[in-house]
């Protein structure tokens, strides 16, 4: 049967119960939305990277979507349900004829609750992007092991799949231009593949979602939820999860939301450790941002489609490293200032290495648990700072800036970090953030889901330490985090 009979017959107000059904289409499906179900077709079409153009293909697609799916969204994907067709033609939800197509029913909600439409309407919060975030890491935690797929090889093929498919729309992404990017893109591969076949060895290439963009997250019930992973293709799923993650941090970034983007990252960095996963960023953005300028020229959006082609250019000339440090007392704003400054360092921002997320990383704790008090006794903390300094060094070497966030009360302490950036030859600022101690102790006090465990008790021990001479550009915090933030960019020369 010709599906553009069941498009019109799934288009009819009359198989909804007389309620016409709003109809969303992309390149590859068609969902009609009316009351408190989605209805999701998959186009019969053959691209260069799927293939539903029949209808057992269709079916086995639409099986795989509710698998992968149901795990981050169980409470949106509900099933499959035939098209079916009577002895006289007619066609039906369901029903015991002969079936014609097959749909993924899911539960419906509000487009208005879509990530992307959140972000235009600037609903977006970063309590909302860290819950992201959390989403994005424990599937990926939970995610099957791929070591036969990703790597080098499994980006060599997304650098070949998009200079084909540029080719194919040379009348609209100009071609000397896709060329170039495909050369720049291999000579980044080329680069970084002795780390991609290294993560991939250590398990870092997994089942993923896979297209992971602001359009494929919604706010349900008070949460975020990623849903619409990728069912069709292998080569497209089981990937790095930093490539995984990469596809987010490239869309808040074309959405202008950089700062959205670096707070994303760093938290991410903050549950799983996976530092090194920054070093592959240039090639890993480029390529998402490259996907959506064929995307968009096969769909005909010209002006965006060169705009991403643009982007995928510019994302492999990333800024030059920089170290920055924001030491203080606890209490005086240095994670909110490190957090602040990093989206204008770096692309989506400098990596933030922070001494309390490190803490509970080399503990084996998760971010928000208590540590015992041996955790912070003087090896504990030498380990800590020592892995500091090997974080941000190995980060600074790949050419990725760092904002380390730690005390750093004692000289010996500022001076190593120092120390990283003249042997590495990058440019070094300290900020040492102040407050009044009984303004500190209420912002100790009035704490929740941080990853700090420091006390008023531990604020107190703190003021006790002799500094010793401070060299580092002193901010006073205990005004209005603005006047705080302006103070922390004029320091530098932002």
């Amino acid at each position: 049967m010709n599906q553009d009979d069941i498009i019109r017959f799934l288009s009819d107000p009359a198989t909804h119960g007389g309620q016409t059904p709003e109809i969303i289409s992309t390149h590859i499906s068609v969902v009609f939305l009316a009351g408190d179900r989605a209805w999701k077709l998959k186009k019969a079409v053959r691209l260069s990277f799927l293939d539903f153009s029949t209808l057992q293909a269709r079916h086995t697609a639409c099986l795989s979507e509710l698998e992968v799916n149901r795990t981050a969204a169980p409470d949106l994907y509900l099933g499959l349900m035939p098209v079916t067709t009577d002895d006289t033609g007619g066609l039906h939800l369901g029903g015991a004829g002969k079936v014609v197509d097959w749909l993924v029913e899911m539960r419906r909600f509000a487009q208005d609750d879509l990530l992307s439409e959140l972000l235009r309407r600037d609903r977006v919060d970063r309590r909302m992007i860290q819950q992201v975030a959390e989403a994005a890491f424990a599937a990926h935690r939970a995610a099957p092991l791929r070591p036969d797929k990703g790597g080098a090889a499994g980006l060599d093929w997304t650098i070949t799949t998009n200079a084909t498919a540029m080719t194919a729309q040379a009348a609209i992404l100009p071609p000397a231009k896709a060329a170039h990017l495909a050369e720049a893109s291999r000579a980044w591969l080329h680069k970084l593949t002795p780390l991609l076949e290294e993560r991939r060895a250590q398990g870092k290439v997994r089942r993923c979602h896979g297209d992971l963009h602001c359009g494929n997250i919604c706010l349900y019930q008070g949460k975020t939820v990623p849903f619409d992973a990728i069912e069709f293709s292998e080569d497209i799923a089981c990937i790095d999860v930093f490539y995984d993650l990469a596809f987010l941090l490239m869309d808040l970034d074309q959405r202008g939301a950089r700062p959205l983007a670096s707070h994303a990252m760093n938290h991410y960095l903050d549950l799983s450790g996976d530092y090194q996963g920054v070093v592959l960023l240039p090639l890993l953005l480029s390529l998402r941002a490259a996907i959506r300028a064929h995307v968009a020229a096969a769909m005909g959006r010209g002006d965006e489609a060169n705009l991403y082609l643009d982007a995928a250019l510019a994302y492999l000339a990333p800024p030059p490293p920089r170290l920055l440090a924001v030491g203080g007392l606890s209490g005086s704003g240095k994670s909110h200032m490190g957090r602040e400054l990093a989206p204008l360092l770096a692309v989506p921002g400098a990596a933030v290495v922070r001494s309390d997320s490190l803490r509970k990383q080399i503990m084996g704790a998760a971010l928000l648990d208590r540590l015992p008090p041996q955790a912070y006794d003087s090896e504990t903390g030498q380990r800590t700072y020592a892995a500091l300094l090997d974080t941000c060094e190995t980060l600074l070497r790949a050419g990725h800036a760092v904002v380390a966030d730690a005390v750093f009360a004692k000289p010996e302490q500022r001076a190593g970090i120092e120390a990283v950036a003249r042997r590495l030859g990058v440019p070094f600022d300290g900020l040492w953030l102040w407050t009044e101690p009984d303004l500190a102790a209420r912002r100790i006090e009035s704490r929740q889901a941080n990853v700090s465990d420091a006390t008023t008790a531990v604020l107190q021990a703190q003021l006790s330490i002799d500094l010793g001479p401070m060299t580092w550009t002193r901010i006073h915090t205990g005004g209005s985090k603005q006047d705080a933030l302006d103070a922390g960019r004029a320091a530098l020369c932002l």
